[in-house]
């Protein structure tokens, strides 16, 4: 059970930092105490084994006890994403019929209305405290009870909650975690997101520290690095792309042991770039989902020779390609499902795996690449085109900085291939250039149609991926 992390953390090394922002720092004694009263507070309010508890808020340490405190009473964790106006929050806040709503001070003014509208019973502010901070357990819970329930879009854009168990997750901070030295890693995620409570896990069950900061920016992330002496951070590779453009001699990165990434295609001159800049390092790339935990790993021995790949199926997980090329995947990682929808897991979870939506092709070494989503194919005359293999023949033209391909409706071919392009300043790109550029790299039916030129790519806030769907709206309505 994952609170019996912070009972053994605390216990073994009581002063060793547990987690950071800015400043401030929680160490274990205190983390695990900060639990207790939190915990004792939230059964004061009523919240118990099972429950769902909603947690409203930006990034904050005060976040971490209620996350400890809800792991020892048995109940469930569902934070909000912080972006969200107080109309998307409470449509969201509904799907987990939630016992309580906590906000932060900045959305304390908007609690009442939030809970009213999403039809929760109670609301209370972030900071809980209580008279006692002895240890609280709930002797019901069992592993396989829920842990989190996360919000996820996915491709339809309809929000779902993905239930994780206490069990999967902490299996899933063991994913690569021996090592010489407790893990001090930098978050870039905001902590309403899945990924930084598996960084934040996988660094615990090291007794390490997971250091967090206000605003994934290059400075404000290369400050935690060296203000910590942090020995890992994963970045997306659009916020490594940023990290490398910034001046990194004003620094000490010399603690720094690990530079992973993943989430999405990660060029082969992104991983050239981190070995050169930062002598020494590993670099790992990752290909996992909220659903499925870790699914594929790159090592560092191989992120040089396989570019494109993703990796080999990670330690305990089974992983296939249906007849499709969809990705499938077996391990004991896996959500539960997502929270009452039951049509919705039953078309993910198929007789024990896991349909990631996502396509792939294996190579002759069993190496895993990302071809395409199944949803996101575009049917063009009769034939399909995987949008990412269209943007790696177009990120190589001649004035293309950034380029996402996506089907637009087309009354004569069904869809056709449209290039959405930012273009580098200066540059004068017409989809004939585009079109020219595709000779002898793209058959004739994958090469764009339309080009839309923009500022620009719309990418969700947590992870930098382009949203495709709004790309179409736009597109469609002209805008």
């Amino acid at each position: 059970m994952i609170g019996d992390l912070f009972r053994a953390n605390a216990a073994a090394v009581p002063d060793a930092p547990a987690a950071s922002l800015d400043d401030a720092v929680l160490s274990w004694r205190e983390l695990d105490r900060a639990g207790n009263r939190a915990a004792h507070a939230l059964r004061a309010l009523g919240v118990g084994h099972r429950d769902r508890v909603v947690v409203w808020a930006d990034t904050a340490l005060e976040v971490l006890p209620v996350f400890a405190a809800l792991a020892k009473l048995g109940a469930v964790f569902a934070p909000l994403n912080a972006r969200l106006g107080a109309k998307e929050a409470a449509e969201v806040a509904r799907l987990a019929r939630p016992r309580l709503l906590l906000t932060d001070v900045a959305r304390a003014g908007e609690a009442a209305a939030l809970a009213s509208a999403a039809g929760i019973p109670a609301h209370a502010p972030l900071a809980l405290s209580h008279d006692s901070d002895a240890d609280v357990s709930e002797p019901a819970l069992r592993e396989n009870d829920p842990h989190v329930l996360f919000f996820t879009s996915g491709s339809t854009g309809r929000p779902k909650g993905v239930v994780l168990s206490h069990r999967a997750n902490w299996l899933r901070g063991f994913q690569g975690v021996f090592r010489d030295e407790p893990e001090r890693t930098v978050c870039m995620f905001p902590l309403f997101h899945m990924a930084a409570f598996t960084l934040a896990l996988a660094a615990w069950q090291t007794r390490g520290e997971i250091v967090l900061v206000r605003s994934p920016t290059p400075e404000a992330l290369l400050a935690a690095i060296e203000r910590r002496r942090a020995n890992r951070f994963y970045g997306i590779p659009l916020v490594w792309s940023r990290i490398l453009a910034a001046d990194l001699s004003r620094f000490d990165l010399s603690s720094l042991r690990e530079c992973d990434t993943g989430t999405s295609a990660t060029p082969l001159e992104l991983v050239q770039a981190l070995k050169e800049r930062f002598p020494g390092t590993k670099t790992r790339i990752y290909y996992g989902s909220t659903e499925a935990g870790s699914v594929a790993t790159l090592p560092d021995a191989e992120v040089l020779a396989k570019p494109g790949c993703v990796g080999r199926a990670s330690p305990g997980v089974e992983l296939r390609l249906a007849e499709t090329g969809e990705i499938c995947v077996r391990s004991p990682f896996l959500m539960d499902g997502y929270f009452d929808d039951p049509a919705a897991t039953a078309s993910a979870l198929r007789d024990g795996w896991f349909h990631t939506g996502d396509l792939g092709a294996l190579d002759a070494d069993g190496c895993l690449s990302i071809v395409g989503r199944l949803k996101d194919v575009i049917r063009s005359g009769g034939e399909s085109v995987a949008p990412v293999e269209v943007e790696a023949a177009l990120a190589g033209c001649r004035g293309v900085r950034e380029v996402a391909v996506v089907g637009v409706p087309d009354a004569e071919w069904g869809e056709v291939v449209c290039a959405v392009v930012v273009p580098e300043p200066g540059a004068a790109l017409t989809l004939e250039t585009l079109r020219a550029h595709c000779e002898g790299r793209l058959a004739g039916f994958k090469r764009p149609r339309r080009l839309a030129l923009l500022d620009a790519l719309p990418r969700t806030a947590a992870t930098g991926q382009v949203q495709r769907a709004l790309l179409v709206e736009r597109i469609i309505s002209g805008r």
